[in-house]
């Protein structure tokens, strides 16, 4: 079972999560996919990393519900 925290709307957020900086598209979407489907519920992206359409489809891929994964991004 992974550590959480809480959040101020009471929600338990996961602190540790997989994150896509400098990962290719290709790679982010395997990444993300495989790591969602280990277990993992917290992904970090950002526009800048320009693969945020390939986490999108390794979310969709993991067959996880919208609703059981965080996403943090930054623009």
């Amino acid at each position: 079972m992974m550590e959480t925290i809480k959040l101020n709307n009471g929600i338990e957020c996961p602190v540790i999560g997989i994150g896509t900086f400098m990962l290719k598209p290709a790679d982010a979407q395997n990444s993300v996919r495989e790591a969602l489907k280990m277990g993992y519920s917290l992904v970090d992206t950002a526009n800048a990393y320009v693969n945020e359409r390939a986490v999108g489809r390794g979310i969709k891929e993991s067959g996880l519900k919208r609703e059981e994964v965080f996403i943090s991004t930054k623009l």
